[in-house]
């Protein structure tokens, strides 16, 4: 048991840090080529996350799941014919995938430029298309020997290939557009060209990383293979098909945000030509889907890392029929999402305006987007999370109904409500998809299991209640100290309103959850040996 808790801790921190640092990159990229160009890598990167999604289908899970099922059965030769075989299919998967984005590159970019007035042409969004597409050949085929890894409880090798594909790509993208724009004096679209094809060179870095891995623990394999014993003769449609059944809904849930954004970057330029605001539409809409989405989604990591724990719970009680114990640790995912993100994303929208300045520039627009965008982080987590628990309790099919209505549903009415309240238009297209989605996997979880909570709805309220208070301290915290500091134009001067009202905000916020002894009650015992030392 201990193991497993090392290797699931070694696989949290390794994904957890290789994400910290896919969103720190962001702001000297933003430096290097400013806000114009930073929406031109955005264009290129929607296309190749929903491209890679359906290209690894949700294989490291998949294939992990799959590998350990058959070794805890002693058949150590089922999961080593996956791989072999799998190692060939995932190189034909991603050599297609590539080929399918390379050749998709101008149609995808006919969609998105609507009006001559746009800052970027067809030619220079096909071509950063084509640059990010060359890792779609590599990073397949890297996520199938990760779940082998992992299906025989070795998680360090994903976690450091993680870690090692990211730090590489990160140093080519940074050091290469730092070179292009600063050194050679090249051109901006170049330099983005070179950053999306970081993606490949990061690949191959990972793909290094899991070969060392591959050669320190082949004989273990090898050994554990002598001793393998037959569970029954498994043809590869027998595999295969089992490996799919088990991928598809983590593809969809890791799908979902790419595919909303990709409908603001196929509708939203056509929406703004029709209202005549086609010459800042590429700006905004770099806004919406880039830089201010970096800053948003942090909380929802933050959020969905505490709840995502008590998952694996919810499938135990669900599998033994322990009703009431599945029901309170239901309740206790949600109280924990709501706990931690309402008043991180409330924060974030009061103080959009020294966020924004510190991590990239003084920008009115883009602090008011960043402020109306912000709430949307709780749904982003919460059908993460309803999701994750409909796969607790084997309700897949759900997950895939909810995620494409939801989708329907911002598809139908992105462009009206973009022509009326232009780039909040489509923040409010993405929240109101969002809440279709989740209200369908809410529906199926309650009719499944019976599910219903006053508890839930007390502590929501009382949540509610504490975010309100501590916002009300920060705004206050933020008016007195505009009494006595400059206005913040810039980094430093952004940088001291943040941590002097952030650290107000959890203060106040901190003490009043320990104060009532909700912190306690959610979070356990290690709160409530802080609580007990300030004696409360």
């Amino acid at each position: 048991m201990s193991s497993l808790m090392k290797g699931t801790a070694i696989l949290t921190i390794g994904m957890f840090l290789s994400k910290i640092l896919g969103l720190v990159y962001i702001f000297p990229f933003y430096a290097i080529i400013g806000q114009e160009n930073v929406t031109l890598y955005s264009y290129a990167y929607i296309p190749y996350s929903i491209m890679l999604s359906v290209a690894i289908s949700g294989a490291p899970v998949a294939v992990s799941k799959f590998v350990s099922k058959y070794n805890s059965l002693g058949d150590y030769e089922s999961g080593r014919k996956l791989v072999k075989s799998g190692l060939l299919i995932m190189l034909t998967t991603g050599f297609l995938s590539f080929l399918a984005l390379f050749l998709l590159a101008t149609p995808i970019a006919h969609l998105v430029i609507k009006d001559d007035d746009q800052i970027f042409t067809v030619a220079q969004i096909a071509g950063v298309i084509r640059w990010v597409s060359f890792a779609l050949i590599a990073v397949p085929f890297m996520s199938l020997v990760r779940g082998f890894f992992q299906g025989y409880d070795h998680m360090t090798p994903t976690a450091m290939s993680q870690l090692v594909e990211q730090i590489v790509r990160i140093i080519a993208l940074l050091l290469g557009s730092f070179l292009v724009m600063n050194v050679f004096s090249g051109q901006a679209q170049t330099a983005v060209s070179f950053a999306v094809f970081s993606a490949f060179i990061g690949a191959l870095g990972g793909l290094l990383c899991l070969y060392y891995y591959w050669k320190k623990l082949k004989p273990e394999f090898d050994l554990k293979l002598d001793m393998s014993v037959s569970s029954g003769e498994l043809s590869y449609k027998k595999i295969y098909k089992e490996v799919i059944t088990y991928s598809i809904p983590y593809v969809f849930v890791g799908v979902a945000n790419p595919l909303f954004q990709l409908v603001d970057m196929l509708t939203f330029n056509q929406a703004m030509s029709n209202v005549g605001l086609s010459n800042i539409s590429d700006t905004l809409l770099g806004m919406l889907n880039f830089t201010t989405h970096k800053i948003v989604i942090i909380p929802v990591m933050l959020a969905t890392g505490f709840s995502m724990a008590l998952v694996p719970a919810i499938t135990k009680y669900y599998t033994k029929k322990q009703h009431g114990e599945l029901i309170n640790a239901m309740d206790k995912t949600y109280q924990i999402l709501l706990f931690v993100t309402l008043p991180a994303v409330i924060g974030i929208s009061i103080l959009s305006y020294d966020l924004y300045t510190m991590l990239y520039e003084p920008d009115k627009m883009g602090a008011s987007v960043l402020a109306y965008y912000a709430p949307v982080a709780i749904l982003f987590a919460f059908f993460q999370v309803t999701a994750a628990l409909l796969q607790g309790i084997d309700y897949q099919k759900w997950i895939i109904l909810s995620l494409l209505t939801g989708i329907l549903v911002k598809l139908t009415i992105n462009i009206p409500l973009v022509e009326h309240f232009e780039v909040n238009g489509a923040i409010a297209a993405t929240a109101i998809g969002y809440l279709v989605s989740i209200a369908i996997n809410m529906i199926v979880l309650k009719k499944a299991l019976n599910y219903k909570s006053k508890m839930l709805v007390r502590r929501s309220m009382l949540i509610v209640i504490l975010t309100a208070i501590m916002a009300a301290v920060v705004l206050l915290t933020h008016k007195g100290l505009s009494l006595f500091l400059p206005a913040a134009e810039g980094r430093w001067s952004a940088l001291v309103y943040i941590v002097i009202c952030g650290f107000v905000g959890v203060v106040v916020y901190g003490l009043l959850s320990l104060r009532l002894g909700l912190a306690q009650k959610l979070l356990g015992s290690k709160v409530t040996k802080i609580a007990n030392k300030l004696g409360m």
